[in-house]
């Protein structure tokens, strides 16, 4: 039986392990939080795909965790060269805590933990990004104190982004509408899975999904590996730009978020992203300290009290070995 745990997807974790991990997180973030963890240990950190926050938060947030942040290109590994998941798996696991992989398919990032004998974090790949929706929903809790009771708005594309957002409305069961132009919508199944708590909505109109919600949030029409489809794109998501006269039908405290880069004048309008209501930056900071939590979780040994007391969810990872 595995004795550790990955983090590949927002619902590997369950609901009182998430309140545990942003407890901790925003101990981090008042700098209440002393330990080093990760001290005499290294993360390993895959990308292949490029990167400015994922890399600095986790390569900031495991440095003052105490491990060494080993940066991991296509260039600096065989993978590159075509050398087997499983292999690169086997080898790291060897000489590192954890494993960091920002890549495209989903299925490699599932791979590469199967293989691994040591906890590894999806930092992103084509289906998932949940330590954004991490970050996400910690900036919501400092904002309003919680997500419960909140109504959560995405505009635009059913990506990355969308996806995890629907795995935490899954698992957390808050409201979630999701504006997607035809052809555009996030995965069916997941869509189908969070519907079960009969809180999410699919709409056509951003007018409708923004209607209420206490949170707007958006992504580039054109991901990473998507840039010979921007004009298609374009076309498609004309009409989806969040901008003031959409942020006027959300609650009059609503707050704006974007996890980057953002494109002024196509997706958001600079007037919303520079605005009183925008928390992207406070967003983007969150990324260090939620990844921080889920480092010194995963690859320390620091309990998430409030999970053990369900006995839910996989078994706890041991610390590093020495």
């Amino acid at each position: 039986m595995r004795t550790h745990r990955d983090f590949l997807t927002f619902a590997d974790f369950t609901k009182s392990e998430l309140d545990a991990l942003f407890k901790l997180a925003a101990r981090m973030k008042a700098g209440r939080y002393r330990r080093k963890p990760l001290a005499g240990h290294a993360l390993a950190m895959i990308y292949l795909k490029a990167s400015t926050r994922t890399r600095v938060s986790f390569e900031v947030g495991a440095w003052q965790l105490g491990a060494h942040p080993l940066f991991l290109s296509n260039r600096d590994v065989q993978l590159g060269r075509g050398e087997p998941i499983t292999d690169t798996a086997r080898v790291l696991s060897r000489m590192c805590a954890g494993i960091m992989i920002r890549t495209f398919a989903q299925a490699d990032a599932e791979e590469l933990a199967r293989a691994a004998d040591v906890p590894v974090i999806n930092g992103l790949t084509d289906e998932h990004h949940p330590c954004q929706v991490v970050a996400d929903l910690m900036t919501v809790r400092e904002a309003f104190g919680t997500y419960e009771g909140k109504r959560i708005a995405w505009i635009g594309d059913g990506n990355n982004m969308a996806n995890s957002w629907l795995d935490a409305a899954w698992r957390l069961g808050f409201e979630l509408r999701l504006a997607c132009p035809e052809g555009y919508e996030p995965d069916p199944a997941l869509l189908a899975r969070a519907r079960e708590r009969g809180r999410v909505l699919l709409t056509r109109s951003p007018r409708e999904a923004a209607e209420g919600a206490h949170v707007v949030s958006t992504d580039v029409w054109a991901s990473m590996g998507q840039e010979a489809e921007q004009q298609q794109r374009e076309r498609a998501f004309a009409g989806f730009i969040v901008d003031d006269a959409l942020m006027s039908r959300a609650a009059k405290d609503a707050i704006f978020l974007h996890c980057l880069p953002a494109h002024r004048g196509e997706e958001v309008a600079a007037s919303v992203i520079d605005g009183p209501r925008s928390r992207v930056w406070d967003e983007a900071e969150n990324r260090l300290h939620v990844q921080k939590a889920l480092m010194a979780a995963l690859m320390g040994g620091e309990p998430l009290a409030a999970a053990a007391a369900t006995g839910r969810g996989s078994p706890r990872r041991p610390k590093p070995k020495q």
